[in-house]
């Protein structure tokens, strides 16, 4: 591929998807992240802290991408927030940017909060949103961080005349080790603690994720139509649903993890049981499993995000995408979502991730 590509946040669960999908595909890629560990190989990094705009400056000072890959966020303590930082990291960096004047495309992902709310907001609200989750459906009348990074695109996009496309993947499997929301990994670390302790796998879900249909994003595919649409002139300056194109019940799906990992599996029993007190006093033990098994990783909390997972699985209503918008268009990629687990656990396994 004939473009120089800066992958922002390039260490995370996506960032390292489109790392590997453009060096794949023979880009020059740049990733910029605070730290080098966990790069893609082909990838030349670029260090620099997107919370510090001098930072940021004098590291792209130089640097001429002409494609922009924005996977990243960081997580506060409220929304107000998560606004004020994630909005101004888009900003600092697309600032930055513009004085090479050279880039053509800026690609940003966020992920269906952008229909449900912020994590769990509408849940406490009691306003379910329609699925499944369309494009055309206009914005919450609610402060949400996704809105404010994409209104950060947009305007630069008139500012400096690049094209732009928005992706939004509902919950990503992928390998990132210390990625804020990683099911794939979640699941896998506590799979691995039921067998070395004897535990049952334990839905920690809704009645209505246990029974209903859903659907997920192999970081794969998520890399696959962030390269599609930022260099497909009929996609560009549009927004896109990304997810595997299966749905499937978590009633099916759970037993199926469980089976991988031969570890006996507990359905929902009535109520939510939250991963996250069901892991809560597991890190001593995970430690202990690093020792034995030689992990490369010892502080579970960098392998496991069991709040994000408890987000996601609680949800009062079944949540699947409508991916019509791309399909139109002519993106068909495709990924089992459970060829996706099993591909992500082998991975997990072979790099010492699991035992």
């Amino acid at each position: 591929m004939q473009i120089s590509a800066l992958v922002v946040g390039a260490t995370g669960i996506a960032g390292r998807g489109v790392s590997q999908e453009l060096v794949d595909r023979g880009a020059d890629v740049l990733g910029l992240s605070r730290k080098a560990e966990g790069l893609t190989k082909g990838v030349t990094h670029v260090a620099a802290d997107l919370l510090d705009a001098e930072d940021v400056n004098k590291a792209v000072l130089g640097l001429t991408p002409t494609h922009v890959y924005f996977t990243t966020w960081s997580r506060q303590a409220n929304e107000e927030e998560n606004i004020r930082v994630n909005a101004g990291m888009v900003r600092t960096l697309l600032n930055a940017l513009s004085r090479a004047g050279r880039v053509q495309h800026v690609a940003l992902v966020t992920g269906l909060k952008h229909y449900l709310g912020p994590f769990d907001a509408y849940v406490k609200s009691g306003t379910l949103p329609l699925t499944p989750v369309r494009e055309e459906q206009p914005r919450l009348d609610i402060p949400n961080f996704y809105y404010s990074q994409e209104d950060e695109v947009y305007e630069a996009a008139k500012r400096d005349g690049f094209t732009w496309s928005i992706h939004r993947p509902h919950t990503i499997i992928g390998k990132a080790i210390g990625n804020a929301m990683n099911m794939g990994s979640t699941l896998a670390a506590y799979a691995s603690i039921c067998k070395e302790t004897g535990r049952r796998f334990k839905f920690p879900g809704s009645a209505a994720q246990w029974n209903g249909l859903s659907d997920m994003t192999d970081t794969r595919i998520l890399a696959k139509q962030l390269v599609w649409a930022s260099t497909n002139g009929l996609a560009k300056n549009g927004a896109y649903n990304i997810t595997n194109g299966d749905i499937f019940r978590w009633s099916w799906m759970w037993p199926r993890i469980a089976k991988w990992f031969g570890v006996a599996s507990e359905g929902f029993a009535g109520q939510i049981a939250p991963l996250e007190a069901e892991m809560a006093s597991d890190a001593e033990i995970w430690r202990a499993m690093a020792s034995k098994y030689g992990l490369v990783e010892a502080d579970l909390w960098r392998v496991a995000s069991p709040w994000h997972t408890d987000l996601d699985l609680s949800r009062p209503i079944e949540v699947m995408t409508d991916m019509a918008a791309s399909r139109r268009l002519g993106f068909s990629a495709f990924q089992s979502t459970e060829d996706a687990f099993h591909d992500l656990f082998t991975t997990l396994r072979q790099d010492k991730v699991i035992p």
